[in-house]
């Protein structure tokens, strides 16, 4: 298997550290030639440093010696630290043997170097994402900082190239800056698993859904009311594109359950209507009935004729008389009242 300039970095490393109670003067002379003496012994044979020259912990020990400085006043608890990381180092090792066979390759870190540059491409995607959802973008396949989609398409372009040229000058930097990129590699992979464990939940979902990141006031709603004309809440709605497809606005993370959020998708607008910003329209009161002109009713429950009636109990016809005979009334004849 062949040793990488980062393998020997790391191992020049940890020699160091393991000398760093010299004085740096000592310490430099005792390194000085360690890298080209590591170049040297990884270009005669295959296997690692460890496996060949031992931890750099015990190779510090032989240079110490070798130049005749103390060793290191060490107590019991630190050397049972050292026992145990030789252990668990020793573990791993052992481990990624076993596994490099089953991807066709020596050893799983060799199978994995060759996925560093992915790695490079997405970091830099993630470091993107990331500052978008903390500046006011949301958890978005798009990093969207301040809610602008240009202006996360412009991170990218500069956030990838910076994160590949980081890669591949890795090597360069020193003990401090590489554990703080390691530090920001774990928090970005952590980060990513949010973001996948988000977009999952929602692919799940059966309702079919059309996402449009467009910048505008409404990235920020989440839920959608739809009233009729009547100013009543229409309950079940749905919205729809010009083409077909459904459009969904906000999530209903007014719900806790995530079957009941999946019911509430499928289901339409509102989500949650208990949160409706405007309750029922009040309904007005009925109009009076129109009140027309009625007849007088005679106090003593008779009703009152409409024709005149003639003292002498004879009705006096309403009509005109005709020239001959005598002319029938035209109107209601009046009884005489006995």
């Amino acid at each position: 298997m062949t040793v990488t300039e980062q393998e020997i970095t790391d191992y020049v490393e940890r020699v160091r550290a393991a000398l760093a109670d010299l004085p740096p003067t000592v310490r430099d002379e005792l390194t000085e030639d360690l890298p080209e003496h590591l170049t040297e012994v990884a270009a005669e044979a295959d296997g690692t440093l460890v496996e060949r020259l031992g931890e750099p912990a015990a190779y510090a020990a032989e240079l110490r010696v070798a130049a005749g400085a103390a060793a290191p006043a060490r107590d019991r608890r630190g050397e049972r630290i050292d026992a145990a990381v030789r252990r668990l180092r020793a573990r791993v090792d052992r481990l990624d043997t076993r596994l490099g066979p089953l991807l066709g390759y020596d050893s799983a870190g060799e199978f994995l170097r060759l996925l560093r540059p992915a790695w490079w491409v997405l970091r830099g995607y993630l470091a993107v994402a990331l500052l978008g959802a903390i500046l006011g973008g949301g958890l978005a396949l798009l990093p969207r900082p301040f809610n602008s989609a240009i202006l996360g398409l412009l991170l990218l372009a500069v956030a990838i190239p910076l994160s590949v040229s980081l890669g591949r000058r890795a090597h360069e930097l020193r003990r401090r800056p590489r554990q703080l990129m390691h530090l920001g590699a774990v928090v970005l992979a952590c980060f990513g698993l949010v973001l996948v464990g988000q977009f999952g939940g929602l692919a799940r979902s059966n309702y079919p859904v059309e996402y449009y990141p467009v910048d505008n006031p409404y990235d920020s709603a989440r839920d959608v009311f739809v009233y009729d004309g009547e100013g009543r809440l229409v309950r079940n709605a749905r919205l729809f594109d010009q083409n077909g497809t459904p459009i969904r606005i906000g999530y209903p993370d007014c719900i806790d359950m995530p079957e009941d959020q999946e019911a509430a998708v499928r289901n339409g607008y509102p989500y949650c209507p208990e949160q409706a910003p405007f309750g029922p329209r009040p309904v007005p009161p009925a109009a009076p009935p129109a009140v027309g002109p009625t007849a007088t009713a005679d106090p003593s429950g008779t009703p009152a004729p409409t024709g005149a009636a003639d003292p002498s109990g004879t009705p006096e016809p309403t009509g005109t008389a005709a020239p001959t005979g005598t002319p029938p009334p035209t109107g209601p004849t009046a009884e005489p009242t006995r």
